[in-house]
């Protein structure tokens, strides 16, 4: 039976691979792995607009293009537009609002500032009653010396592998946003 792909798993960790405090590190920005720590693909920052989202093969994932401070779009190996993310409001990282390729859209939302989950809902949790919750994103801080993060991703059995896509996408735009490129150290 072959292993599930990446966007196939109902639980992914996307975290800033452990690196030596001694040396330059010249690796992925980010890793993507099972929970159990398999890995599965790589992050790579080409310029301070652009991400790359590979196997850990070398196959194109998604392309991540950013516009502005707070709006990203997820492209597909032929250039084509499969989902957006963008911020709105003064704190950029407290409100995500994802369109899936078939123009469904999700909302990854911080209950308050200091809450390190992030809830993934279709409808805003501060406008009405409390809505399902299709996903969780929780962050910790996996090395406090030199600040390296990781988000642990668990999205709903119902989410198929496009929307599974632009969840874990949106999970590195939330991470460009908490600590932009050229920011490798301060914590966000």
């Amino acid at each position: 039976m072959p292993e599930p792909g990446l966007f196939e798993l109902e639980a992914v960790v996307v975290g800033q691979p452990k690196r030596s405090r001694w040396r330059r590190y010249a690796g992925p920005a980010l890793a993507v792995s099972t929970v159990k720590g398999t890995p599965l693909a790589w992050v790579t920052y080409p310029d301070d607009t652009y991400s790359v989202l590979t196997k850990t093969s070398g196959e194109f994932l998604v392309g991540i293009e950013q516009f502005g401070p707070v709006e990203f779009r997820f492209t597909d190996a032929a250039d084509r537009e499969v989902g957006t993310a963008g911020a709105s409001g003064l704190i950029k990282t407290r409100q995500l609002g994802l369109q899936t390729e078939q123009g469904r859209q999700l909302l990854l939302t911080r209950p308050g500032l200091l809450f390190a989950e992030w809830h993934l809902t279709e409808t805003d949790p501060e406008r009405g009653p409390a809505p399902e919750i299709l996903g969780r994103v929780t962050v910790s801080t996996i090395d406090s010396w030199m600040g390296l993060q990781q988000y642990v991703v668990e999205m709903d059995p119902r989410l198929d592998v496009s929307e599974r896509r632009t969840v874990v996408a949106s999970v590195i735009c939330l991470h460009r946003l908490r600590r932009p490129p050229g920011a490798h150290i301060a914590p966000a």
